[in-house]
C-alpha cells in the first residue's frame, strides 16, 4: 500500500493547515469547506489530516472515508439490515457515517451533492451522533468525525443556508510565485519517486503535528474566553454583515481551539483575529446593496467636455436600485440544459418515500418495510409497504440575461424596473439552474457574470450594474452569440427598447447591424422584453423579437 502524502509536506497553504487543525481539535466547529481550483492540494491535505488523528479504541488507525457523489441516503446514514430482518431481528446496517467515526469524512464536489444529504452530514458533524429512525428502526451510534468538503466554485456553489452551516471555509489556489510553485513540484516528484523515503523524511514534522493536535485536544476543555472578547465576537460578525448567529458560536469555538493550539488556556484578541476570516468569509451576504453613488460632480470645464469621435455624448454613470414588478415574466419553455439525445433518463436514486401507488417501485425499501411489519409471521406485501424512489434533479436551465444599461434607461429610471424583473426571474430558478448577466452601454457590451448557480452572486451583479452612455445593441447580440455558443439549450432574455445607436463598424447602420446579429441568433429560445416608454414609440423591440424568432413581453406582462 502506497503511503499517504504527509500533511506537513503540503506547502504554501497556511490557512488550509490551520482550518483542518482547528477541526481536528474541535470537531464541533462543524466542518471545513475548501474552495479552489483543481490541483490546489484540497484532498491531499484532508487525507494527510486523517493520519495525524489518534487511533480508534480498537487500535485501528483513524479512517479516511471518501463519500461518493452517487451515494444514497441509506448508504450514508445506514439502514435496516435485511439479512438480520429475515431472521426476525431489527438491526442497523451501518453506513459511511459509522465508518468515518473517529476520522475524516471527505466529500469532493460537495456543491454537487443532494441538498438533503448535505443537511444530514452537517447535522451529524455538529452533534457527533448519527440517529437513524426509519423503516420501523430506531438506532444511533457515535459519529465524531472531521467533515471536510471541497469544491471548485466554477462548477457552482452551495446554497447560502448550507454555506452558513459549514463552520470554516478556506479559499485555496496554486501560488503564483515561480519559486513556490517549483518547491511544490519538487516535493511531489520526490514523493512519487520514492513514497516511503519521502514519508520517512517528513516523519519528525508529522510527529510534531500529531503531538500538537493531541495536546490541544487535551487542553481545549479548560480554555476560557474573557467576557470582553464575547462582545468583540459580536462586533466582528456585525461588521462583516453576517446575519446568522451561528457565526458567533463558531467564532467562539474556533478561537478556543486556536488558543489551545498555541498552548494557552485563555483566548486572546489575536486568536479571534486569526480565525475570523475562516469563519466569516463564506457567510458575508453578497446581496447587500451597493454603496450610494458619489455626489454629483461640478460641471466639467469646456475643455474637459469636448467629445471625440462620432455619436452622442456619454451620460453620467449611475446605479439604480431594483424596482418591484406588478407581474412576473414567463420564460419560454425549453428542454433541460445539456439534455442530449438519449439523456432523458431520470436522475440517480437518493432515497425513497412511502407511496401506495408508485409509478416505480423502490424494491429494497419496500422489502424493508414488509420485513419490519411482519413480526414472526410469513412475509407478505401490501400497499402499505410500497415505496417510491426519490430521484435527484438531473439538470437545470441556463438563462442569459442581456440588459440595456444605456443612459436613456437611467434617465427614464427604467433600469430599476429591468433589475426588478430580472430578480423576479432569478428567484424562480431551481438549485441546478445557471444564470449569466451581460450588459451593454457606452461603446460595448460586457459579460458581468458568467453562468453560475450562485443566486446570491447573480443578484449582487444585477443590483450593482451601472447605467449610462450610449446603446451598443449589436455589440451585445454579438457577444451573446459567443457566450451561448458554449451553452447548448440555453435561453436568452433580452431587455431593450431597440434604440441602437452604436454601430459595429465605423459609419455603419447600428439598427441594421442589430437586426443582422439577431437573425444570427435565431433558433435560440429567447424572450425580448420591450422597455420602450413614451408617447412616440418605434416598436423596434417587436421587430427585433421577430428577427430572433422570439416571444415578446413588456415589463408589465406579455404584449
Amino acid at each position: 500500500m502506497i503511503p499517504l502524502y504527509p500533511f506537513s509536506a503540503v506547502v504554501h497553504q497556511p490557512d488550509l493547515h490551520l482550518a483542518l487543525a482547528l477541526l481536528a481539535v474541535a470537531p464541533e466547529i462543524g466542518g471545513v469547506l475548501i474552495r479552489g481550483d483543481r490541483g490546489a492540494a484540497k484532498s491531499t491535505a484532508a487525507r494527510g489530516l486523517a493520519a495525524l488523528l489518534p487511533p480508534r479504541p480498537d487500535g485501528t488507525p483513524a479512517p479516511f472515508v471518501n463519500l461518493p457523489l452517487g451515494a444514497t441516503e441509506d448508504r450514508v446514514v445506514g439502514t435496516l439490515d435485511l439479512e438480520a430482518a429475515l431472521r426476525g431481528e431489527l438491526r442497523l446496517q451501518p453506513g459511511l457515517l459509522a465508518a468515518a467515526d473517529g476520522g475524516v469524512l471527505y466529500i469532493d464536489e460537495v456543491n454537487l451533492l443532494a441538498d438533503h444529504l448535505v443537511d444530514v452530514l452537517l447535522d451529524v458533524a455538529a452533534m457527533g451522533v448519527n440517529r437513524v429512525q426509519r423503516d420501523g428502526l430506531s438506532a444511533e451510534h457515535p459519529a465524531r468525525l472531521a467533515l471536510v468538503g471541497s469544491m471548485n466554485p466554477e462548477e457552482g456553489t452551495l446554497r447560502p443556508q448550507f454555506l452558513d452551516r459549514f463552520g470554516l471555509c478556506v479559499d485555496v489556489q496554486a501560488p503564483r510565485d515561480p519559486q513556490a510553485r517549483a518547491e511544490i513540484v519538487r516535493r511531489r516528484v520526490a514523493f512519487e519517486a520514492d513514497p516511503c523515503a519521502f514519508v520517512e523524511r517528513w516523519q519528525p514534522e508529522e510527529a510534531a503535528w500529531a503531538a500538537r493536535l493531541a495536546a490541544a485536544r487535551e487542553r481545549l476543555p479548560g480554555v476560557t474566553v474573557p467576557e470582553a472578547l464575547l462582545s468583540r465576537i459580536a462586533v466582528l460578525s456585525a461588521e462583516a454583515g453576517v446575519r446568522s448567529l451561528r457565526a458567533d458560536l463558531v467564532l467562539y469555538r474556533a478561537a478556543r481551539a486556536q488558543a489551545a493550539l498555541e498552548g494557552r488556556s485563555e483566548v486572546q484578541t489575536a486568536d479571534l483575529e486569526r480565525v475570523a476570516p475562516l469563519v466569516l468569509s463564506h457567510r458575508r451576504d453578497p446581496r447587500l446593496p451597493p454603496p450610494p453613488p458619489p455626489p454629483a460632480q461640478r460641471p466639467p470645464a469646456p475643455e474637459e467636455s469636448q467629445h471625440h469621435g462620432s455619436g452622442p455624448q456619454e451620460t453620467p454613470e449611475d446605479v439604480l436600485a431594483p424596482a418591484p414588478q406588478a407581474a412576473p415574466l414567463l420564460l419560454p419553455s425549453v428542454p433541460a440544459a445539456g439534455a442530449l439525445p438519449g439523456e432523458g433518463r431520470p436522475g440517480r436514486v437518493l432515497s425513497s418515500v412511502p407511496d401506495p401507488h408508485p409509478s416505480t417501485l423502490a424494491v429494497p425499501a419496500t422489502l424493508r418495510a414488509a420485513l419490519t411489519r411482519r413480526g414472526s409471521g410469513p412475509l407478505t406485501l401490501t400497499r402499505e409497504d410500497f415505496h417510491a424512489p426519490l430521484r435527484e434533479e438531473v439538470a437545470g436551465r441556463r438563462v442569459l440575461f442581456v440588459a440595456d444599461a444605456s443612459g436613456s434607461m437611467g434617465t427614464r429610471e427604467r433600469m430599476g424596473a429591468v433589475k426588478g424583473a430580472m430578480l423576479d426571474v432569478l428567484r424562480e430558478q431551481g438549485r441546478r439552474d445557471r444564470v449569466a448577466l451581460l450588459t451593454f452601454r457606452g461603446v460595448g457590451a460586457t459579460l458581468v457574470l458568467d453562468f453560475t448557480t450562485d443566486a446570491a452572486a447573480a443578484e449582487a451583479a444585477i443590483t450593482a450594474a451601472p447605467t449610462g452612455g450610449r446603446t451598443p445593441l449589436a455589440h451585445a447580440l454579438r457577444l451573446a452569440a459567443d457566450v451561448l455558443a458554449g451553452e447548448p439549450k440555453a435561453q436568452l432574455v433580452l431587455f431593450t427598447d431597440g434604440r441602437a445607436n452604436v454601430p459595429l463598424t465605423p459609419g455603419g447602420d447600428a439598427w441594421a447591424e442589430a437586426l443582422q446579429m439577431a437573425r444570427a441568433l435565431r433558433g435560440v429560445p429567447a424572450l425580448v422584453v420591450d422597455t420602450e416608454t413614451g408617447h412616440v414609440r418605434l416598436k423596434r423591440a417587436a421587430r427585433l423579437a421577430q428577427a430572433l424568432g422570439a416571444e415578446v413581453a413588456t415589463l408589465g406582462g406579455p404584449l
